[in-house]
């Protein structure tokens, strides 16, 4: 029975009598889950500093800007500036029905200066559409973002990122209040965060109609940006063709001239890192194993030594009538205690580790919370109790073959 007191009481006898043996021996164990915890944990750590980097917009989301020809096309000559218009932004709007959000996006001169009764400050600006909301992942903390009857009614308001607020209001809430864009006056209508990217807290947004009537855009854009909804990689890469064919044919491009636009595909981006972070994950899983493998045939040896200086007094317990499966219990149990013993420190340490990681070093780009997973930690504790169990076998076996008076034979 695994569960016995004078079975545990041997087996701790046994240990005292060679400490420094088995201090050795549970080491390799140790250090092998050490490394495989702390391993993981950095490896989660940097994948979820790359995960917070997209957080600052959706991952979803497609982002066209404008290029230069490099090719000519039906008469016209390479080297011509491609303009985004009002239309582009309609004709992939109503076109491609897989677009989930999209807005387009035009730049104020950031030499715009912005004031507010004494304080004036210089921010950047940018005029888009509602849907801007959802594609960079912002959100009101005070007031409410524009809706589409700001664009549709071409109302002079704005909403403004948090460190405008600080520099301009100080202590008086913005919303509601008036403030001064190059001489024209703007009623502030909320203020909105962005939890992944600190920057466009310095960021002044328009509605896209109000900018480009009041700063003579006309119908210029700078840039266009949407999401594709539930499209998976693939489908994101056909929705990213159609969205290359109408700008081509609006503007009259090659659709293979690479500089003619040039497009940032989020999805496609994240995947790609998502099945690098897996294959990382895999080849640690390799090294860790590996660490554990070299520490389990140490105890495996060990306990071959055990039986081996113990041959005499196997041979008394099986006269006397103990059972080969008694013997087997008493050496596997033995070896599960060593190698879980030591795992199980070895599991603390790493842990202890990250914490310590996940302290100091808080802050740093592309590392962040390193930690791992119960259900990894758990699968340690298992994969220990199986190779404690397969360490144990053979000499388990050999033990429980031994005959007794060959045993008493043995010097």
């Amino acid at each position: 029975m695994f569960f016995n007191l004078d079975k545990f009481q041997e087996i701790l006898e046994n240990i005292k009598k060679n400490k420094l043996r088995t201090i050795l021996t549970g080491f390799s164990v140790s250090w092998g889950i050490f490394m495989l915890v702390l391993l993981l944990g950095a490896g989660y750590g940097i994948e979820n500093g790359v995960k917070s980097d997209f957080e600052s917009d959706a991952v979803n989301s497609i982002w066209v800007y404008r290029g230069q020809t490099s090719k000519p096309y039906k008469g016209l000559k390479q080297g011509r500036r491609i303009q985004f218009k009002n239309n582009d932004y309609e004709n992939i709007r109503t076109q491609i029905k897989q677009i989930d959000r999209i807005s387009a996006a035009f730049y104020l001169n950031q030499k715009n200066t912005t004031r507010y009764k004494n304080e004036t400050g210089s921010f950047d600006m940018m005029a888009v559409h509602p849907d801007y909301r959802e594609i960079e992942k912002i959100y009101p903390v005070k007031g409410r973002l524009f809706n589409q009857l700001d664009i549709n009614q071409h109302r002079k308001v704005v909403i403004i990122g948090a460190d405008v607020e600080k520099a301009l209001f100080k202590k008086t809430n913005p919303v509601g209040e008036i403030i001064i864009i190059n001489s024209i006056a703007f009623r502030v209508i909320g203020v909105f965060a962005d939890d992944g990217d600190e920057r466009q807290h310095r960021y002044i947004y328009l509605p896209i109609s109000t900018a480009q009537q009041v700063f003579n855009g006309r119908n210029r854009v700078h840039r266009l940006m949407f999401t594709t909804g539930q499209a998976n990689v693939e489908q994101g890469k056909e929705i990213e063709k159609n969205v290359k064919q109408i700008l081509a044919d609006n503007h009259q491009f090659d659709i293979d001239d690479k500089r003619a636009i040039y497009v940032r595909n989020r999805l496609e981006r994240f995947q790609k890192f998502m099945t690098l972070f897996q294959n990382i994950r895999i080849f640690i899983w390799i090294i860790g194993i590996g660490s554990i493998v070299a520490g389990i045939v140490g105890v495996s040896n060990i306990m071959l030594i055990v039986v081996k200086e113990r041959t005499r007094e196997i041979g008394v317990r099986k006269a006397l009538g103990a059972t080969p499966g008694s013997i087997i219990d008493l050496v596997l149990t033995e070896s599960i205690l060593i190698t879980l013993f030591s795992g199980y420190w070895g599991l603390v340490g790493g842990v202890i580790v990250l914490e310590l990681m996940a302290k100091f070093i808080q802050g740093q780009e592309y590392f962040s919370n390193p930690e791992v997973d119960l259900s990894v930690a758990f699968g340690a504790l298992l994969l220990l109790i199986i190779a404690g169990a397969l360490a144990g076998y053979f000499p388990a076996k050999r033990a429980a073959n031994i005959k007794p008076v060959e045993a008493l034979q043995d010097e």
